[in-house]
């Protein structure tokens, strides 16, 4: 009987919330910052890596509805809820995870990214920690030759829900800000230690971006986290070039944002 109402629950649940975000989402008022890369790029008829923090999942599958993207989503039984609304909004879903299906769900996305579709993924997996990025997005872009768009979202008013990443989504007629960053680029054949490396900047940029946009917003973490150095002693990151800014006193990142030549 659990198995007949959860099967019932699959065929209801994804159109009911994506009727309802369609028509929720559409009466906020978006605010985009530093997206001109990312369009430029996918005009030109590239395909790249976009990547977010888990909190922001929801908004981003609606955000990016237009991009039609190859998005990971988690293996698991609730992962299948994801999946199909994922599937609604016009994405194509790959299921797996760092603990379930990974290196499958990984080589699925790289093929995809090559068939020329965009690919979106959560950079801290599907079990956080929160806001920690993981190594899976940063083995994508190395093994793809695709570069990394870090981006994140904040709104003046959200519903915030009390899980492991404090899951977020913009309530009706919110201000959203949505930050993106300039593109990582990851060099092919990385060992562990530049793994790690890469892996520690697109942390770096992410949590930049995500301080910026709620401090734009007039509110501070929505997890309750500190903020970053760089939104406290620099007064914001406009001027940081690693968030959509041009050139900056503050400028923390040394790794590569140009294209390949």
């Amino acid at each position: 009987m659990a198995d007949f109402w959860y099967r019932c629950s699959l065929v209801v649940l994804p159109r009911l919330v994506y009727g309802l975000t369609r028509l929720w989402f559409a009466t906020c008022r978006v605010k985009v910052r530093g997206d001109g890369p990312l369009r430029e790029f996918v005009r030109t008829g590239n395909t790249g890596i976009a990547a977010f923090w888990h909190y922001s999942f929801l908004f981003i599958l609606y955000y990016f509805r237009n991009f039609r993207c190859a998005a990971m989503v988690s293996a698991s039984k609730d992962g299948e809820y994801i999946a199909r609304l994922a599937l609604l909004m016009g994405h194509v879903p790959v299921r797996g995870s760092s603990h379930r299906g990974g290196v499958k769900a990984l080589r699925e996305m790289i093929e995809l990214l090559q068939q020329g579709h965009n690919s979106a993924i959560v950079a801290d997996g599907s079990q956080g920690p929160a806001r920690k990025a993981q190594a899976g997005c940063i083995l994508m872009a190395s093994k793809s030759g695709k570069p990394i768009f870090p981006l994140a979202w904040a709104a003046d008013r959200a519903l915030i829900f009390r899980s492991w990443d404090r899951t977020a989504i913009p309530l009706p007629f919110a201000t959203v800000v949505v930050r993106h960053g300039e593109p990582l680029w990851v060099e092919p054949g990385v060992n562990a230690e530049q793994v790690e490396a890469y892996r520690l900047e697109l942390e770096q940029r992410l949590n930049r971006l995500y301080d910026a946009a709620w401090h734009e917003v007039g509110r501070g973490p929505h997890d309750g986290g500190p903020e970053s150095e760089l939104v406290r002693y620099c007064g914001g990151v406009d001027d940081d070039p690693t968030v959509g800014g041009g050139a900056a006193p503050c400028r923390a990142a040394s790794f590569r944002t140009d294209s390949r030549g």
